[in-house]
């Protein structure tokens, strides 16, 4: 490009990264003094260029962006809202304009190693701040207020208070159910301290306006014996903390780590439904259950199901109906059987609710004892069960080779084996196939 009479720039959050030490798989690139026309036969020269936008330029080649850089003007609501046009002649400082906060206004040239930084986004770094370019169009794009969360938390900054002030202001009803989740998203899964972003949400009243289950979660008191800590809300924050804790020592994948997340969220949504004073102690009798609808309708606002094959909804609800069952299970007068952790592996995965329900056990100030887990965890793994419940030894096509005909007895019979195969009284194809002979022959007395 320089010999084109052209610069590149490295811009965006690929700088931010490398002045904080840290590795980004984005890298984005401006490039200056070369019109759209030249600038794409240039890059055809190293292999397929795809292209976006109209008015405006980006070429995708092998995974980088490359772009003019660009005017905006807000024309409309919501995130397509925008004229954006190209210009190869506009000065670093104004196509920097156009962009969020500070810190992701840096541009850096690789060829000379130098940074233009027209709006002092290294010294709010340093200073760790995160403040808006332009007072001005900041507002245009109200994902921004979501953006400030998730930076805030992830890179541990303070929001200044005119941009504070900016985000409170801003309408946040033209935001579209998947970007708002892809900031959330990057807010629980990126941060070490998700609740940062959290209690920032709460102070911009994004949560009053965007997430009301969890606006019923401030004031609901809990008891001070078992949460010493606060209202269920500050709990949930300590929940977060601890689930995102767990979760960088276990090394599971994406969709199993939205999933306790997202379960941390909403565990205790039942709450509110049901605490009340009962002999002078605050109870929540019945939470857990109480919790799947308003977590259900949070789910839906957001419109998470699956993710990677991962039905990450179900898992998602089965933490939130079952979170006491291993600390239940432990503690139970009699022993439980197998066949309880056989039957609740079919309701969720029991790895991701021993972990979860070990990150709400320590999600509280004060000492507990949390082995219960780990008592859940082990008794789920000896029998097999962690991930999914047996698969049935006897299927219906044993069943039509006995000689029954298709129809509502062939499932009869068969939910009768696999209810005893579960309480552990038959373990073998060879018992299923006796049972099954003698429930057929009964049925054609």
């Amino acid at each position: 490009m320089r010999a084109e009479g052209g610069r590149v720039l490295v811009v965006g959050g690929w700088v931010r990264d490398r002045l904080l030490g840290r590795t980004s798989k984005d890298l984005d690139l401006e490039v200056y003094g070369v019109p759209a026309g030249p600038l794409r036969a240039l890059l055809e020269t190293f292999g397929h260029v795809d292209t976006v936008g109209e008015s405006f330029t980006v070429y995708k080649v092998g995974g980088v962006d490359v772009a003019l850089p660009r005017r905006e003007s807000k024309v409309g609501r919501g995130h397509k809202g925008f004229l954006v046009t190209g210009d190869p002649d506009l000065p670093v400082a104004e196509a920097a304009r156009r962009r969020d906060f500070t810190v992701n206004a840096i541009a850096w040239d690789p060829l000379t190693g130098d940074y233009l930084d027209p709006w002092d986004g290294r010294g709010d770094l340093a200073r760790g701040v995160l403040r808006a370019v332009d007072p001005r169009t900041f507002g245009d794009d109200s994902l921004r207020v979501l953006r400030a969360l998730q930076l805030a938390a992830r890179f541990e900054l303070a929001l200044d208070e005119d941009t504070r002030a900016l985000c409170r202001a801003i309408p946040l009803d033209d935001l579209p159910a998947e970007r708002v989740w892809g900031e959330l998203e990057k807010l629980l899964l990126g941060a070490r301290r998700p609740s940062r972003g959290l209690a920032l949400a709460r102070d911009l009243h994004v949560v009053d306006r965007l997430w009301p289950e969890m606006a019923a979660l401030v004031g609901c008191p809990q008891d001070p014996e078992w949460h010493p800590e606060g209202d269920v809300w500050d709990h949930t924050l300590l929940v977060l903390d601890e689930a995102r804790r767990l979760l960088d020592a276990a090394g599971f994948d994406r969709p199993r780590q939205i999933a306790v997340m997202l379960g941390a969220v909403c565990h205790d949504f039942g709450k509110p439904l049901t605490t009340a004073y009962e002999e002078g102690r605050i109870r929540s009798r019945g939470h857990e259950e109480a919790g799947v609808a308003p977590a259900t309708a949070f789910l839906d606002r957001l419109h998470v199901q699956a993710f990677e094959g991962v039905d990450v909804r179900r898992e998602v609800l089965g933490l939130v109906a079952h979170h006491l069952k291993p600390t239940m299970f432990h503690q139970a007068s009699a022993p439980i059987g197998d066949g309880a952790f056989r039957r609740l592996a079919q309701k969720v995965d029991l790895e991701l609710l021993a972990l979860f329900a070990k990150a709400d056990c320590r999600g509280r100030t004060g000492e507990f004892d949390c082995s219960a887990m780990d008592w859940f965890l082990e008794r789920a793994r000896a029998l097999g069960v962690e991930h999914q419940p047996p698969a049935p030894l006897v299927l219906g096509r044993h069943l039509l080779a006995l000689g029954m005909k298709p129809g509502p007895e062939v499932g009869a019979i068969l939910k009768q084996i696999y209810e005893r195969q579960l309480d552990g009284e038959i373990a073998t194809l060879e018992e299923g196939l006796a049972l099954a002979r003698a429930l057929v022959a009964r049925d054609c007395v």
